[in-house]
């Protein structure tokens, strides 16, 4: 062999490895963004589970003292066994799902605001111990929730950039990596409340 077959055999083996190390790279990258997404999902699960826990004391308490808002607990009850049913596959975060599950979660939210308005009624309840810590750690699980949610769009921003930036959208139509869904503003949020007096 002479000298100059050498140098293209070695020239074709580097090429050959730095195609390899290229994809094999971003395979990686984004196969770890993926499972960030995933992580950070099911941290945002877990926090809207906590807040489906808490439901079931908060509406034992208010029941002691409220009769009257029976359609109001009802409501709030429904509305947490449909949150509850309403899951999304990991691996299936598309902006659909997302959005079906965002839906069952804000009805569950609004029906909690409800109930909580409607206890203003009650000092009685509001004087409660056990109404109070329930409230608090309600409130308190609403902002876990919000951080959650903005760190999961974070991871979420990432991985997209990952599979629809160049050579990355080549590798993701190849390997299957897809885009991923965000969590989106409740509609009509973008409008600031009129008050009047």
């Amino acid at each position: 062999m002479s000298k100059k077959s050498y140098i293209i055999i070695g020239v074709i083996v580097v090429g050959i490895f730095l195609i390899y190390s290229s994809i094999k790279g971003t395979f990686n990258s984004m196969n770890r963004g993926e499972q960030g997404v995933k992580s950070q999902w099911a941290k945002v699960e877990s926090q809207y589970q906590r807040r489906s826990d808490l439901i079931p004391n908060l509406v034992s308490v208010v029941k002691g003292y409220a009769d009257h808002e029976k359609s109001t607990l009802e409501a709030v009850i429904n509305a947490r066994a449909k949150a509850t049913s309403t899951t999304i596959d990991p691996s299936n975060l598309d902006a659909a799902s997302i959005q079906k599950f965002q839906a069952a979660q804000s009805e569950l939210s609004s029906s909690l605001s409800r109930l909580l308005v409607s206890v203003e009624r009650y000092p009685d309840l509001k004087a409660n111990k056990n109404f109070s810590e329930l409230q608090a750690q309600l409130e308190g699980t609403e902002n876990r929730i919000a951080v959650e949610r903005n760190r999961f769009n974070d991871a979420v921003n990432a991985y997209n950039i990952l599979v629809t930036d160049f050579p990355g959208r080549i590798y993701a139509g190849i390997f299957g990596f897809k885009e991923k869904g965000y969590f989106q503003s409740d509609a009509g949020t973008e409008k600031a409340p009129k008050v009047e007096f």
